[in-house]
């Protein structure tokens, strides 16, 4: 049974932009500088120990997270790299963040179990959609939100630990963000397995066995 692309299936942009072959363009320049944080917040948190730095890093990581995007629908820079770079940035400075953050004890590793877990059913869904000819489902603004709050979380959470002036109020802002941003990315994580399953059915056809 011939099945059409996943892009084709979802597209990912809006309007009458499509996906693009650009590689240099402003949106991928700013995801590449995105990627290159994570080792260098690594570095400041783990080697160096410079916990201002770090927070400086995330911060930046953080709040330019929605700004690639913006600025590709903007200038009309919407390509496929793009398309592969801005969840790979988050995802990877949600991961990164996650074990520094669990090796310094600035989050229980609870915490981080029940991220990483949503991370492996995701995984789990996109191993049977490839099964199946499909590509990553199209992102859905659920998952931005939670990934927004949970990077916005970070840095706050590291504030509270690298200035005791501020201790209670970060602690507080932070962890708020964060509790809501897993929340919401467990939202997220079961409607990408439901939009999986309606996927795989729809392979299957309405004849082939359950």
């Amino acid at each position: 049974m011939s099945r059409r692309p996943a892009r084709a299936e979802h597209p990912r942009v809006t309007g009458d932009q499509t996906p693009g072959d650009q590689v240099l363009t402003l949106p991928n320049l700013i995801s590449f500088g995105r990627l290159l944080g994570v080792p260098l917040f690594l570095y400041l948190f783990l080697v160096a120990r410079a916990d201002v730095a770090a927070v400086v890093v995330l911060a930046i990581g953080g709040t330019t997270d929605w700004v690639d995007g913006w600025i590709a629908r903007r200038l009309r820079q919407v390509s496929r790299l793009g398309e592969l770079l801005d969840p790979l940035a988050d995802r990877l400075y949600i991961l990164a963040t996650l074990i520094a953050f669990t090796a310094r004890e600035v989050v229980p590793w609870q915490f981080t179990a029940a991220l990483l877990a949503r991370e492996l059913l995701l995984l789990g869904s996109l191993a049977v959609l490839r099964r199946y000819g499909y590509g990553p489902p199209p992102v859905h603004y659920v998952g931005k939100t939670a990934t927004f709050l949970l990077l916005a979380a970070f840095p706050v959470l590291l504030l509270a630990t690298a200035s005791t002036s501020v201790e209670t109020a970060a602690a507080a802002i932070g962890w708020g963000l964060a509790w809501w941003g897993l929340v919401l990315y467990w939202v997220a994580g079961g409607m990408y397995v439901v939009q999986a399953a309606r996927l795989v059915r729809a392979a299957r056809g309405p004849g082939a066995a359950a």
